[in-house]
């Protein structure tokens, strides 16, 4: 080798900083074969990113948009949304939305590009909530929006930083709503964490119409509000906006018997007008009560597999396992003190772990990295006991 300086040439890996998005939202409409426009076929759809509602009503396109999903847009913006992506999608009829296989059939085109748009976070499709319920001489209610729901709900869990407002079917009320809910909870239980159910529909005057596109808005409001880690506030106990009344005015003794079969109650309170009076999951593991709870985890999952997208195709040795598990440890310090995980301090209820106990030769051999991470988010607080003693001590 001659004498002199030797230059090595190396790329150093960009690594992502910021923190993932959770108000960013996708509203699902559907448009049936009369109104197609021309030339167009079944699974054909539209997409239009609004930030405001006025580029929704000014867009030349808008009139392919079905009414549930046009009211869901307002509804969006007026409680606060910020950014919403919205698809319609060319159906025959409302029976290209029952059955199985929908992600894979007329659908497929749609969820596609779903997997595509990482940044959504929120989804809800306000147009299933008016297909019908049916009722069976047994009492047994299907609703016919089910098969697509339970689609909808799988596509939220592979996503898994994706979460879906459900509206109560139309019309749907007392003991036969907690008998579908109950049913349709159970059927697909591994999915039911990423997603919420709400009753009753709101009305604006005399528009009546499903709350979904309000709630989202609500989410995503949240989440802007209270920047960079809103998730860590349940969107509970809110007031929704461009809403005069509920549908079905509740009692509180109706409002306790929706909350406990799981479904969020909306209610008329004095002067707060309609109020957002739950925050749970359609999920039956504890575990997975609490939206913030679900969406938490699901946002810091998200966040760390993006965070650590640099390490494909690097070496899989010591050096690169403790800077891992110091990028991680680092991240999930920064979401601590942000609110986000619980303990009183640091390190008390998470942990990191990436080293040979996690990759053993056989994990190696595959080409895989693993990191353990373990951690436990915020919960929801749902009740407050205050226990008051008046008199003196000892009376």
């Amino acid at each position: 080798m001659r004498p002199g300086i030797l230059i090595q040439h190396h790329a150093t890996p960009t690594r992502n900083r910021e923190l993932v998005r959770c108000d960013i939202a996708g509203v699902l409409g559907f448009l049936p074969r009369s109104q197609w426009p021309p030339e167009a076929t079944a699974g054909d759809f539209l997409q239009i990113t609004l930030r405001r509602w006025e580029e929704f009503a000014d867009h030349p396109q808008r009139g392919l948009v079905d009414a549930p999903a046009r009211r869901a847009t307002r509804s969006f913006f007026e409680n606060g949304g910020e950014e919403m992506h919205l698809f319609v999608v060319c159906i025959e009829d409302e029976a290209q939305l029952q059955g199985s296989g929908l992600a894979e059939g007329v659908l497929g085109p749609l969820f596609e590009r779903l997997r595509g748009e990482e940044e959504i976070s929120l989804l809800c499709a306000p147009m299933l909530s008016w297909l019908r319920c049916e009722v069976s001489r047994t009492g047994r209610v299907t609703w016919l929006g089910d098969s697509l729901a339970d689609e909808l709900l799988a596509h939220c869990r592979m996503m898994n930083n994706r979460f879906l407002v459900l509206d109560a079917p139309r019309g749907l009320h007392g003991e036969l709503l907690f008998r579908w809910f109950d049913e349709f909870r159970r059927r697909e239980p591994e999915t039911r964490a990423w997603g919420a159910v709400y009753y009753p529909w709101v009305m604006a005057g005399d528009e009546l119409f499903a709350p979904s596109g309000a709630l989202v808005g609500v989410y995503a409001r949240m989440e802007r509000e209270r920047q960079p880690t809103g998730i860590a506030w349940p969107p509970a106990n809110v007031s929704l906006r461009g809403v005069t009344h509920t549908e079905i005015e509740m009692d509180w003794s109706e409002v306790g018997n929706v909350a406990e079969s799981g479904v969020n109650p909306l209610l008329v309170a004095p002067g707060r007008g309609v109020v957002i009076w739950g925050a749970r999951t359609m999920s039956l593991d504890p575990a997975w009560s609490f939206i913030n709870s679900r969406r938490i985890v699901s946002m810091v999952s998200e966040q760390l597999r993006r965070d650590n997208e640099w390490v494909i195709f690097e070496p899989n040795d010591t050096g690169l396992w403790k800077v891992v598990e110091r990028d991680v440890m680092a991240r999930l310090e920064q979401l601590w003190n942000a609110g986000l995980l619980s303990g009183a301090r640091a390190m008390e209820e998470y942990s990191v772990e990436c080293n040979s106990a996690t990759n053993p030769l056989e994990v190696r051999d595959r080409g895989e990295l693993r990191v353990q991470v373990k951690l436990k988010p915020v919960g929801t607080t749902e009740q407050i006991l205050i226990d008051l003693r008046l008199g003196s001590p000892g009376t």
